[in-house]
């Protein structure tokens, strides 16, 4: 089949082809004009072409390189919201196979010189190429992330990742979308050799000439492929899935082991299924929304801009749960830190904590021990005129926050920003008495620090823009996503959390039991529970941020948690709160499938949270309803299928959800009243 595009040759080359004295080709992918390499349509149309030409050519081998700091990062994401239907994208998806297989019958070596990361798309050519060297060099990445954006591999990867490493690896690249370093691939067999960066070139052009055995999966991973077998594997593999994900949230990873179960590697069918299955999943309401988020991600990062701390010190005051992750964080990601706190006994246990995040972030020996070299406890607080930021995160309490800061900003650098993390207080009362009240912004982190990958950077009407601006590059350099969020009582997210876990609290007090509660949650797609989701932030942080919250904005605030948190039954923290907890899991009685659940409750939940986004919308405390989705979902863990609250409302129907609002408004009262924001919402999206 010819899948070359008409007029190919017009446009701006993806791939160059030279020929060196010893008759080894090499295919450089230099996509023009972006940063990285990505497998779009036109980059795999001229791709076939170039194959066209080799076979004419007929080198002594082919070596397919990178000019960019990596080697292919994928597919061409913004191509998947162009798929009109299945019926139209399964011809292109078959023609990205035809290509494939024509790299791969190609009748001379073939080596993938892999060069930074090479993921999805990008992986699956390097799988068509008889041999895959990588550069030994921690920016090296190799992994299949496709289910991420609710699609499985479509260039032939659900069959060639199991013929190369075997089942269980296989399925493991393509179930979780994580990535391997080069040693775990070069283990697994994903490649052949890792060689030092200076060498990759030689170590390629090696392989072209003087090729080793084709790599094969184990026998026993063989075994395992037998179709007598594969039925059995396959149903252990979907009850693991299951486990983790509902096949109507996220169809994909069962597809995926549905495909291997129907096909094996039977090329003969194995390839025309996996064109059928892609191309259903890329049309899905799921992939639709999980591409949208990878955007909204997108978006998020280019919000960091580029003024990152020349210096790299950073200087923490308060040296608690929050404090002290912060402070591990920022040494993991690069950066120098000192650790204040009224006494050694309290930074002291921050510090061994930190050990335990480094040991597991270390990817390298001795990559722990720098960690830890680069944070220090200060409790005289010498760090202070270092810092070129400076994060206060004690107690939630004005006054306090106040006196610290009178004795920081004399000993600030011009230059250094003053945050708090603050989780829910407003910055105009706590820049009251700063001589520079613009240069505090609010660096709000969310629990637990090392996995949550939003910060809402928080501003106020005086802030300086100096500070705003590098305030997010500082997010940003500490691979965190900034989101800005203007000064109001709970920002975004405690702010639409905060009605969403008082609505549960109301329901356990009528006497629906608190795993019949999370349940629903989890049902809508929820990550966890409302109830658990207390546990986890800490009864206490609920209690007095909703209390503040409700001061603000009226609605209930969680008093009915008081008695518990006087009791030092804080949740995960203290290992009791609403549920008891063991070895850091929450343990709930059983939902008892007989007990009558009330219709409405999932509405009740959702729909309290799903109201408040607008309401934050409407108040203008984040910048757009793509925003408001964003820090949802990154800050909250809001079901990414589902697009976030907003996209949610505009999927179920604006005018649905305030017909569902106004009837939850009579029957449990006025908190659930539509907020005003709808109707110019329901214009917008209409």
């Amino acid at each position: 089949m010819n899948a070359s595009a008409p007029n190919s040759s017009t446009s701006a080359p993806n791939w160059s082809l030279e020929l060196d004295a010893d008759r080894v080709a090499w295919l450089t992918f230099d996509k023009p004009g972006a940063s990285a390499n990505a497998l779009s349509r036109p980059a795999m149309y001229e791709l076939n072409d170039r194959l066209a030409e080799l076979e004419q050519l007929r080198p002594a081998g082919l070596v397919i390189v990178s000019a960019k700091s990596g080697f292919i990062a994928g597919a061409d994401i913004s191509e998947f919201e162009q798929a009109p239907s299945p019926d139209e994208t399964v011809p292109w998806v078959r023609k990205a196979h035809a290509v494939m297989q024509r790299l791969e019958d190609l009748p001379f070596p073939t080596v993938a010189a892999i060069n930074g990361y090479c993921l999805g798309g990008g992986l699956e050519l390097a799988l068509a190429c008889r041999h895959r060297v990588c550069a030994d060099d921690p920016k090296v990445t190799l992994g299949l992330p496709e289910v991420l954006l609710g699609i499985h591999p479509g260039f032939g990867g659900t069959v060639r990742t199991v013929r190369t490493v075997g089942v269980t690896t296989a399925m493991d690249l393509m179930l979780t979308g994580r990535s391997y370093r080069p040693d775990k691939a070069l283990k697994v067999g994903l490649v052949d050799e890792v060689v030092p960066a200076d060498e990759l070139r030689t170590a390629a052009r090696r392989l072209a000439l003087r090729p080793a055995p084709r790599a094969r999966a184990s026998l026993g991973q063989r075994l395992l492929n037998l179709a007598v077998v594969r039925g059995l594997v396959a149903d252990t593999i979907e009850r693991q899935v299951a486990r983790k994900a509902r096949r109507d949230h996220y169809p994909a990873p069962y597809a995926i082991v549905d495909l291997w179960r129907r096909h094996g590697t039977n090329r003969r069918t194995a390839y025309e299924a996996e064109a059928q299955s892609v191309a259903e999943l890329v049309c899905t309401p799921t992939s639709r929304n999980l591409v949208r988020v990878f955007f909204l991600q997108e978006r998020l990062k280019g919000l960091g801009g580029k003024d990152v701390p020349k210096s790299g010190q950073v200087h923490v005051v308060g040296a608690g749960v929050m404090g002290g992750d912060i402070a591990a964080w920022c040494a993991v990601r690069g950066f120098n830190v000192t650790l204040q706190d009224r006494a050694q006994e309290f930074v002291q246990p921050a510090l061994d904590r930190a050990r335990e995040l480094f040991a597991k972030r270390a990817r390298v020996p001795g990559r722990a021990d720098e960690y830890a070299a680069r944070l220090q406890g200060d409790v005289e607080g010498r760090g202070v005129e270092r810092a070129d930021v400076v994060i206060e995160a004690i107690f939630e309490n004005v006054e306090a926050k106040r006196e610290l800061y009178s004795r920081l900003e004399s000993r600030l650098a011009p230059r250094a920003v003053l945050a708090t993390n603050t989780s829910s207080l407003m910055l105009e009362p706590l820049s009251e008495g700063l001589a520079r009240p613009g240069r505090l912004v609010g660096l709000h982190f969310f629990n637990p620090v090392a996995q949550m990958p939003l910060v809402e950077v928080v501003e106020s009407g005086v802030t300086e823009p100096q500070a705003r601006a590098a305030a997010l590059a500082f997010v940003r350099a500490i691979d965190k996503l900034p989101l800005p969020c203007r000064s109001a009582p709970g920002f975004l997210v405690n702010r639409v959390l905060m009605p969403y876990m008082a609505e549960a609290m109301l329901a356990a007090q009528e006497g629906v039991p608190l795993a019949t509660i999370d349940e629903a949650a989890v049902r809508f797609g929820m990550p966890m529970g409302p109830i658990e989701l207390a546990d986890v932030v800490g009864l206490d942080v609920c209690l007095h941020v909703g209390r503040i919250l409700s001061a603000a904005f009226g609605g209930p605030a969680p008093d009915a948690v008081a008695p518990l948190v006087d009791a030092g039954k804080l949740g995960k923290k203290s290992g009791r709160g609403l549920y008891e907890w063991r070895e850091g899991k929450a343990v709930k009685p059983p939902v008892d499938p007989t007990a009558k659940v009330p219709d409405d409750l999932t509405d009740r939940l959702m729909l309290a949270l799903v109201n408040e986004a607008m309401a934050v919308l409407r108040e203008g405390v984040v910048g757009d309803a793509d925003l408001v989705d964003a820090g949802v979902i990154f800050g909250s863990g809001f079901a990414p299928f589902r697009g976030g609250p907003l996209k949610y409302a505009r999927d179920r129907g604006v005018a649905d959800v305030v017909a569902a609002l106004g009837a939850l408004a009579g029957r449990y009262g006025e908190r659930f009243l539509p907020d005003p924001g709808w109707r110019q919402f329901a214009s917008k999206s209409a």
